[in-house]
């Protein structure tokens, strides 16, 4: 059974999407994948016609003769897809994949998490896994590439970053911003934008 809906990025990064057929609107999941098994995954998620999201890492990787730079999984043993319910079992019955994540049952993720991780996955820019960390000070990027994507700012090894988080499978990235590029938006205790303004500007 093929995909019944999907969505997309265009050149410039913006969200897009296109609806198959009159078919039920499709949702993001999360796949849970057998080790070194997500781009398989990703892969075979194509074949069969649904829409794949890898996000991949540069990293040093060291073999038994030399070091060489890899493109592997921003979050190890998880891929993410797009498709509707009525398709879970052509998903889970993909090679590789264990299940679809969720507490009681398929979990659909946010699009607003899931436009963000496609921001990065096509940013090209420097991105590398942060441990998972609790509601701290969102903010939104508003100039450059990643311009929309909605994050936990922080400072990291003396420089600012916002970590996208994927609640759901309790993952994260961060990735490197200028502080001019982003402002602060309200967080989980509904702080008054003011609060958050004076506390950013303060660090």
């Amino acid at each position: 059974m093929g995909p019944r809906g999907r969505s997309s990025i265009d050149q410039k990064g913006n969200p897009q999407s296109v609806m198959l057929h009159n078919c039920p609107a499709a949702s993001w999941y999360a796949l849970q994948t057998r080790s070194r098994h997500e781009k398989l995954v990703r892969d075979r998620l194509t074949g069969r016609g649904f829409e794949p999201l890898l996000p991949l890492s540069r990293r040093l990787s060291q073999w038994s003769d030399r070091k060489t730079w890899i493109d592997a999984p921003l979050f190890s043993g998880f891929c993410f897809a797009r498709f509707s319910l009525h398709d879970q079992l052509a998903v889970l019955t993909l090679p590789g994949v264990i299940r679809i994540v969720g507490c009681n049952g398929p979990e659909a993720i946010p699009d607003e998490e899931m436009i963000s991780l496609q921001k990065l996955a096509v940013s090209r820019l420097d991105c590398e896994p942060h441990q998972y960390c609790e509601e701290g000070m969102l903010v939104e990027v508003i100039e450059g590439p990643l311009a929309g994507v909605r994050g936990t700012f922080l400072r990291k090894a003396g420089r600012d970053c916002v970590v996208v988080r994927v609640r759901l499978i309790q993952q994260s990235a961060s990735v490197q911003v200028a502080r001019s590029n982003i402002r602060p938006v309200c967080n989980s205790n509904n702080i008054p934008l003011a609060d958050h303004t004076q506390s950013l500007s303060a660090r």
